[in-house]
């Protein structure tokens, strides 16, 4: 099995991989970051989401060997000197996740948005959001909990 290196999270790894192997199974099965979820398998439901260049990016349909050398962050990535991301302090905050099994592809997602946008319009966090999505119905305070985030912060 070939070996890949990838830098996620700062950090540079260096692990086996299968021809094909998704991200979301070395992130999840090789490098045990497993805040990332599987949910569809499809790209269609963005439990999955990382950040790639900047921008939220599903690892279910991502080849792993496809991003080798890149940066990655993930869920974990976020958080520093054990203190919660700002976003992450605003989705507990407005109590925007009930299962919590789709949060960190929203967090992720949301990043992105802010990255692009650090004052989104309800346009734009929705063109963001867009594919990810929450069995619990907690959209309002999903929506809350970005706007939070983005009156708080100068840059995510």
């Amino acid at each position: 099995m070939p070996s890949i290196t990838l830098i996620v999270n700062g950090a540079e790894h260096k692990t086996e991989c299968a021809s094909g192997e998704s991200l979301l199974s070395v992130l999840r099965h090789r490098l045990g970051l497993t805040g990332t979820k599987y949910g569809c398998g499809e790209g269609q439901c963005g439990a999955c989401t990382v950040l790639l260049r900047g921008k939220a990016t599903r690892s279910c349909l991502t080849p792993a060997e496809s991003v080798a050398g890149e940066k990655l962050v993930t869920i974990e990535g976020l958080a520093a000197n054990d203190h919660m991301h700002p976003l992450q302090q605003a989705f507990l905050d407005e109590e925007a996740f009930q299962c919590g099994y789709c949060t960190s592809g929203m967090i992720m997602s949301a990043y992105s948005v802010l990255l692009a946008h650090p004052h989104p319009s309800d346009e734009e966090i929705i063109q963001y959001m867009d594919g990810n999505v929450c069995r619990c119905g907690t959209y309002p305070r999903i929506m809350a909990a970005i706007r939070r985030a983005a009156q708080g912060a100068k840059k995510p």
